[in-house]
């Protein structure tokens, strides 16, 4: 008998077409969301599904425009976090947020602590312990109460935020992103948790992109796509084929590629040089497994993966932006190690244009051409400042050649839409010469006219001898751009393919394992 014959219990929550609009954007547009005690609920969606939205609506965080919210069938709407929790919801978020010097109890109740004479009375520690120690013990964490939180590591802390959401009568819980920082052992530990939590009534939120996790301790799936609920599936009953497929849509656009005379060339190419990187056993716990990448001149490497593959920490453990724990590097031909920093990557001719643009490339006070010169100001170092007459010819032959507008360079870079800006900081790294080119969600973000030409400068770049890494989590863009794919999947690299006859649904195959369901164009085996 499946899930679905059983009779449900009621919801704790409902939420029924709640829809939340910020200035132009839609964030919510209707979604619907049920709770049921005693379940693992699984909240699914790439970035910008709408999430993080839906929770901040539920815990009062954000006022909802439209639609309703019931707790127990009675409608409410939460003015802030705090009357969420007395409710009985309760969040425990990626980043831990507790007090590491204070002990495990003190975090435990802190603003809840027991007293021995009043409510003034000073604070009854050992009764704190016992009830700390109690809280612990009924969800099998063996924590030592009087125990200094910031000298266990960051899952028994994680642990420790559950149990004091739990202590507070959280009938609730919301887990966003709990395991990004785990590994797997400390993953078993804490859904040991979440399995006596659930098998105790309460109702569980699980936001994670680890699939193999989601299919492991979820009972249930919501699935969000452009603030859009488009599914509510059982977990036994779903595939991990189909839930991507939900997650990523459908385009049934058959996307050009880069000409097979190009990829014929790069492999050539492959073949008789020396690479110009090579990373054997690259790896950091907590990020990414150890992986092995090798580029040669003249080739896209397109990295595909669902978010929270391991995309983004690949590319900054070969930038040095991450420091590695295990593995090697070489640069053509030279022994790298490991970069300690992204002073030494670019001293070896390597270049990276980060996923976050607005937290680690722009930097909005200064103008377009001060943007477009730090790399090679890096490079040369500050002591040597570049001619004035080098830097105004670089500066126009780059705005100039990717078409940058508005054509005045003298602009605070703030002023740019976010596909001219995305375009200083290639012109950044351009002005460097570099081998290798990283690219992290370089058209992310941006109009289609400003991720054509980005995407048309990366097949000219590769046409030109350059080595570069191209990460999107749009599987046609990738496929249409790469002469080789890396598959990445829960932080580690599980397959390597020359880009040759390969469509979106053999990646899928790859990332879930499974058939896939025809995307994009009719199968030769269909």
């Amino acid at each position: 008998m499946s899930q679905a014959d059983v009779k449900q219990p009621l919801p704790v929550v409902e939420m029924l077409d709640v829809s939340i609009t910020f200035g132009a954007v839609r964030a919510l547009d209707g979604v619907s969301l049920r709770l049921l005690p005693g379940e693992v609920h699984a909240l699914m969606g790439e970035n910008g599904a709408g999430k993080s939205t839906l929770i901040k609506a539920l815990t009062g965080v954000y006022t909802i425009d439209a639609g309703r919210v019931r707790i127990d069938g009675v409608e409410t709407q939460f003015a802030t976090p705090a009357a969420a929790q007395q409710a009985g919801i309760s969040t425990v978020y990626q980043e831990v947020n507790l007090i590491p010097n204070l002990t495990v109890a003190e975090n435990m109740l802190l603003g809840r602590e027991p007293r021995r004479f009043a409510r003034f009375g000073p604070i009854d520690r050992r009764e704190m312990n016992r009830r700390a120690a109690a809280s612990l013990q009924s969800l099998g964490i063996d924590v030592d109460p009087g125990s200094e939180l910031g000298s266990h590591p960051i899952a028994v802390q994680q642990l420790v935020a559950i149990a004091r959401a739990v202590d507070t009568d959280a009938r609730v819980l919301i887990l966003d992103e709990p395991t990004s920082s785990l590994d797997a052992d400390e993953v078993a530990r804490l859904f040991e948790v979440m399995r006596r939590l659930r098998d105790q009534g309460t109702a569980i939120v699980f936001v994670s992109h680890f699939l193999d996790q989601v299919f492991e301790i979820s009972d249930r799936m919501t699935i969000l796509r452009n603030g859009r609920v488009v599914g509510e599936r059982l977990t036994e009953e779903t595939t991990q084929l189909e839930l991507v497929q939900l997650m990523i849509g459908r385009d049934l656009k058959v996307l050009e590629r880069i000409d097979h005379a190009v990829h014929e060339t790069a492999e050539e190419a492959a073949e008789r040089r020396l690479p110009v990187l090579s990373a054997v056993g690259l790896g950091r716990k907590g990020s990414l497994e150890a992986t092995d990448l090798t580029l040669y001149a003249g080739e896209v490497v397109g990295i595909a993966g669902l978010l929270g593959s391991g995309r983004t920490e690949l590319a900054r453990l070969l930038f040095g932006a991450d420091s590695a724990d295990t593995g090697d590097l070489t640069v053509k031909g030279s022994s790298a190690r490991r970069l300690r920093s992204p002073r030494h990557a670019i001293d070896r001719n390597l270049a990276f244009c980060s996923e976050d643009r607005k937290a680690e490339g722009v930097f909005e006070e200064l103008s377009v051409a001060d943007n477009m010169m730090l790399g090679l100001q890096a490079s040369r170092g500050w002591l040597r400042p570049i001619p004035t007459a080098t830097r105004d010819k670089l500066v126009a032959e780059y705005m100039t050649a990717l078409d940058i507008r508005p054509a005045d360079p003298s602009l605070p870079i703030r002023s740019l839409s976010g596909g001219n800006q995305q375009k200083v900081l290639l012109a950044r790294w351009l002005i460097t010469e570099p081998d290798v080119l990283l690219l992290d969600e370089p058209t992310r973000g941006i109009d289609i006219g400003a991720k054509t030409q980005i995407q048309q400068l990366v097949a000219d770049l590769a046409g030109k001898g350059m080595s570069v890494v191209f990460i999107s989590a749009e599987l046609e863009e990738v496929l249409r751009l790469s002469h080789r794919l890396v598959v990445l999947k829960d932080r580690r690299k599980i397959a390597e393919r020359p880009n040759r006859e390969i469509d979106v649904n053999d990646v899928l195959e790859i990332i879930t394992g499974e058939p896939g369901i025809l995307i994009g164009k009719e199968r030769a085996d269909a």
